[in-house]
């Protein structure tokens, strides 16, 4: 059935496709009946790619997409498809893939032309609707465009099926498997390390983003390596970027990126996954340090995302916008004499914590940030400043709010669940807890009738089917939940995940493709081994299936991983970027260590140790001499004796001796670091 000449994007459930609903572009989103007009007029596809909080994506939608003399040219000359790249993350890897292929630099909004088959043969990102920044109009790209292609068509055809093949190569193929060791891992850290930027901390130079992949990286080469450097320069980035103005000091959260290298300018829009990850590094970092800094950061950004980022049924919506009234950051930054006129007598004390940056490249109001060299003391900081703050939070409420993107995706929330679940466990917070649990039920239960999950959820609509990042991040947030709870129903959901995982990804060798066996929309199924601003859904596969085999002992479950781990580091041996994620966890996966815990009912002497002194390699089972049984085996099918308190710390073949002393436990847990 033919399209109408029209925006058909108001029957869609992405708030970004939503967004776009209204312009006078005749925006299709991708599905076979777009692809199919392309085919039958023979005009080429202009593909448009970005996300609700996209700063740039706003603004090139204000200056090209809204305007009716742009969407005339864009109507004549292509089928216009636009994505929402959260909801289709696999669409947007691989025409990512093709842009970078061409040599130009990636990011969002991200603007592809394809054949009237589908294949990319050019683009670019945000082009001005004239010209500017150095960069040539957009109605100009336009015709240059369909120049092109009415007079080289053939020629571009024949391009873009060299890049496709190029673009297939890197993000879908099949190589044999090889044995996974440790030293690239060992090697890619090392080499990571003389990138940080330890003046400033983070990856040298601008923009600066949290990279909590990369920092979580270096973070778990301190643990394999003992080598300090690796350890400082994690807790030294954490402390720079949650000083700085990329951090909402009033509110709690981290912004996506700071457009400088001093972490003073943000872009302020704040994405789920970010503050997940946040929150379980900061976790690390207070167990490893005691900093005041860590443990207050964690409470407010937890209590952000309680407090604005859950919908109405219990999950965690994608994102925040930066703009409102028309002005990015507005909802966030304060002039001194509204400080000065809220807080009253406070505000001394509270303006000589935290300064007030305008730099010259920002046009706004001034941006919060803690002032350098601050010293963190307990009582000021948790009691006075947080008065100001509670102060400043309130009169901020009655402002205009930045938009709120409010599908749930499936592998953010699990991020999100392990994240929370993690810090409700270490602080003893099971308000946090039980916001875990009812994001956690939320997800699960929207599964359809084969047990299958969505991938994103918004306004009583499923998006089917899941990517394997789902199934790979829902089985790590069944698992932080059993770490959490002890209750048995999360171990039978993390099986259940991870059975999906395998039936609808798996390749049949041991490996497995970021979409489903009946994706149908799909030009290529990829593999997911390329990092993003989380690890790669490969690399959240090896580490929840290396939990879930350390949590059973069981050696199907093992022999599952370790087949995964061998065809993932088989791909990527040949690779250039983009793999450390899938390092990481072959890393953990070969250093994994299980740590049972007895306590006599009603203390918790060896269970608060364990959450005391985290470590990515290690999953918790916390049991008391009252239970019936245990629920876990030792290497060689023995169960642990649940008559006298203590702990056994197990690899998957072998249990040191038995620890009934609490002080002999923090040490072997404090010296595992070799």
């Amino acid at each position: 059935m033919p399209l109408p000449a029209a925006n058909i994007l108001s029957s869609e459930t992405s708030p970004y496709l939503l967004q776009h609903g209204d312009n006078p572009v005749h925006w299709r989103p991708w599905s076979p009946d777009a692809l199919a007009e392309a085919r039958e007029t023979g005009r080429p596809i202009l593909v448009s790619i970005g996300y609700a909080a996209c700063h740039w994506c706003h603004v090139m939608a204000h200056e090209s997409f809204e305007d009716a003399e742009v969407a005339e040219v864009m109507n004549r000359l292509f089928v216009n498809i636009k994505i929402d790249r959260e909801e289709r993350p696999d669409l947007d890897q691989i025409f990512m893939a093709a842009l970078t292929a061409t040599g130009e630099q990636g990011g969002w909004p991200l603007t592809m032309f394809l054949t009237p088959e589908g294949k990319p043969f050019w683009g670019g990102t945000y082009f001005p609707r004239k010209d500017r920044y150095g960069r040539p109009g957009f109605i100009e790209v336009l015709e240059a465009v369909h120049k092109a292609w009415t007079t080289k068509g053939a020629e571009l055809s024949e391009s873009a099926s060299i890049l496709a093949g190029h673009v297939k190569a890197q993000l879908a193929v099949s190589r044999p498997p090889r044995s996974s060791d440790r030293g690239a891992f060992d090697h890619y850290a090392e080499r990571l390390g003389r990138m940080i930027d330890m003046d400033k901390g983070g990856i040298r130079g601008a923009p600066k983003f949290p990279n909590s992949p990369l920092l979580s990286i270096l973070r778990l080469a301190w643990f394999t390596s003992g080598k300090a450097e690796h350890r400082d320069a994690v807790l030294f980035s954490l402390g720079e970027m949650l000083k700085g103005g990329i951090y909402d000091h009033v509110g709690g959260g981290l912004s996506r990126y700071s457009t400088d290298s001093d972490w003073l300018v943000p872009h302020f829009e704040k994405m789920l996954y970010d503050n997940a990850q946040l929150i379980d590094l900061a976790g690390w970092a207070y167990a490893e340090t005691g900093d005041e800094l860590f443990r207050v950061r964690i409470e407010e950004t937890v209590g952000w995302l309680l407090r604005e980022m859950r919908t109405a049924d219990g999950a965690f919506a994608s994102s925040l916008d930066a703009d409102s009234e028309g002005e990015e950051g507005h909802f966030y930054t304060w002039n001194r004499s509204e400080i000065e006129s809220n807080l009253g007598g406070d505000a001394s004390c509270f303006l000589s914590f935290y300064r007030l940056n305008a730099p010259r490249e920002w046009h706004g109001s001034p941006i919060l940030s803690l002032a350098p060299r601050t010293p963190v003391d307990p009582a000021v900081f948790t009691d006075q400043l947080q008065r100001c703050r509670s102060t400043l939070l309130k009169v901020r409420d009655r402002r205009i709010r930045p938009a709120r993107d409010d599908k749930v995706l499936t592998d953010w929330n699990g991020l999100a669940i392990t994240a929370i679940a993690r810090a409700a466990r270490q602080f003893e917070r099971p308000d946090w807890l039980d916001a875990a649990v009812a994001a956690f039920r939320f997800v699960d239960e929207s599964t359809d009738k084969d047990g299958r999950l969505p991938h994103s959820t918004n306004a009583g609509r499923r998006l089917f089917p899941a990517l394997s990042s789902d199934y790979a991040a829902m089985t790590s947030a069944s698992l932080a939940l059993l770490e959490a709870t002890g209750e048995q129903l999360y171990l039978a959901r993390a099986r259940h995940h991870a059975e999906q995982l395998d039936r609808w990804h798996g390749d049949g060798v041991g490996g497995h493709y970021l979409t489903a066996s009946d994706s149908p929309d799909v030009p290529m199924r990829i593999r997911g081994d390329v990092d993003d601003a989380v690890p790669s859904a490969t690399a959240q596969i090896i580490s929840a299936l290396a939990r879930l085999a350390m949590y059973t002992g069981d050696s199907i479950a093992a022999d599952r991983v370790q087949r995964a781990a061998d065809a993932a580091f088989g791909r990527i041996a040949e690779q250039r970027y983009g793999q450390a994620g899938i390092l990481s966890a072959i890393a953990i996966l070969i250093e994994s260590s299980k740590l049972i815990t007895v306590d006599v009912p009603g203390e918790q002497t060896f269970a608060r140790i364990a959450c005391a002194n985290p470590d990515p390699r290690r999953v918790d089972i916390a049991l008391t001499t009252d239970a019936p049984d245990a629920s876990t085996e030792l290497p060689g099918g023995i169960r642990p004796d649940l008559s006298r308190p203590g702990a056994w710390l197990c690899t998957a073949r072998l249990c040191k001796p038995f620890i009934a002393d609490p002080g002999e436990l923090v040490r072997q847990l404090r010296g595992r670091y070799t």
